[in-house]
């Protein structure tokens, strides 16, 4: 996006934006599509096909199979998924974010930066088709062109910030004003805020790109939470008054009244315990990447004095008071319960910075140091850096 604080200040969740960049093989490549369809073993929904701006059944382009002695019914056909794509139907690769890696760590490291969720999906699409009609998207999104051209479209909104609930019309949206047409080529991208109607077709070549979905935490969702917290006051919880909405002028008052209470009752929210659930919440939500995790635990027993280990990417932690002389390391996803003189050493190992496990000489014996080491590569909170 360029000037990714300019971008953030001044662009982000506002208006569209365009940028020339340098490409994005890294992150997923037509041979990869190739592979990941021939021979992958993908089942839906990791797929889904589109023609015309409608979903296809999937009983086109999946088939039965064994795997051990279970039956599935949702393995993708690679040769019938590829004939459809050659008669005009575009390909959809869903949730990349959570079974490719190069797009993992990518969206872990966008989350990071913006706060907010993020998805991806990758869209295959044969010369000159079109795989879906004018919408909105109730996410902003950054489409990131890998592969050949793709002409988008790009409209006024129907709705401003649209939530789950704004469905788009697509009548309505193909009647819109159009703002600007753009040609995006390799390496180029486009940012689109929630609302901004937009359409796609693949020019003389096949085209793949990247939709990266940003899931935003929206102030309707903070409100909403706030308000189910007076389902907790007993007085928000008793039944509306007999023959609430017999007439307009009753039911008027009992909603009169019911505002004022809540009124009432938000002069007295605990602000600070709230951001405190915000900051927990986003922090359980951010599980730590386990990339090779499983060759750590085949070498744990030749971890030593000499292992350099560091603290692995995305594990967020903290230490608190547990019960007498024991303390919690608090992870996104468990507490673990450990003595408190395990304080000091846990707070070095856990600072960010690579060190081995004999810096910790002066705090613990040898054997206690490697204990704790073995423990925190098993547990997935830290990783060795040159191996034991």
């Amino acid at each position: 996006m360029g000037d990714a604080d300019a971008f953030v200040s001044g662009v982000y969740a506002t208006a569209p934006h365009y940028w020339q960049g340098d490409g994005f093989d890294d992150l997923l490549s037509v041979a990869d599509v190739d592979a990941q369809l021939s021979g992958g073993g993908l089942r839906r929904p990791a797929v889904r096909l589109a023609r015309d701006g409608e979903v296809l059944p999937a009983s086109g382009w999946t088939r039965r199979a064994r795997t051990g002695s279970v039956w599935i019914d949702d393995l993708v056909d690679p040769a019938r998924t590829l004939a459809l794509f050659s008669e005009g139907a575009t390909i959809v690769l869903q949730s990349l974010q959570r079974w490719w890696p190069p797009l993992t760590r990518f969206c872990r490291e966008l989350e990071a930066t913006l706060g907010h969720p993020v998805q991806v999906n990758a869209y295959l699409t044969p010369p000159t088709a079109a795989g879906f009609t004018p919408h909105h998207d109730t996410h902003d999104v950054f489409v990131l062109q890998v592969s050949g051209t793709k002409r988008w479209t790009v409209r006024s909104p129907l709705v401003d910030a649209p939530l789950e609930r704004h469905r788009s019309d697509h009548g309505s949206a193909a009647a819109q004003p159009v703002l600007f047409e753009v040609d995006l080529a390799p390496g180029d991208c486009l940012y689109l805020p929630r609302g901004f109607i937009h359409s796609a077709a693949a020019q003389e070549e096949v085209s793949l790109h990247l939709t990266v979905g940003v899931l935003a935490v929206t102030r309707h969702d903070l409100l909403r939470r706030i308000v189910d917290r007076t389902a907790e006051e007993p007085a928000f919880r008793r039944s509306l008054p007999v023959q609430h909405a017999g007439d307009l002028d009753g039911a008027a008052g009992v909603v009169k009244d019911a505002v004022a209470d809540l009124i009432a009752w938000l002069e007295g929210l605990d602000i600070d315990g709230l951001a405190a659930e915000l900051v927990d919440r986003e922090a359980r939500r951010r599980h730590p990447l386990l990339d090779g995790q499983l060759v750590e635990l085949t070498r744990l027993a030749r971890l030593g004095d000499a292992t350099t280990v560091v603290l692995r990417d995305g594990v967020r932690w903290r230490a608190e008071a547990a019960a007498e002389g024991r303390i919690a390391l608090v992870l996104a996803d468990r507490r673990l319960d450990l003595p408190a003189g395990l304080d000091g050493a846990l707070r070095l190992l856990l600072d960010g910075s690579p060190r081995t496990v004999a810096s910790l000489a002066h705090l613990l014996d040898e054997p206690s140091r490697k204990v704790l080491a073995r423990r925190l590569v098993r547990e997935g909170i830290l990783r060795t850096v040159d191996g034991p």
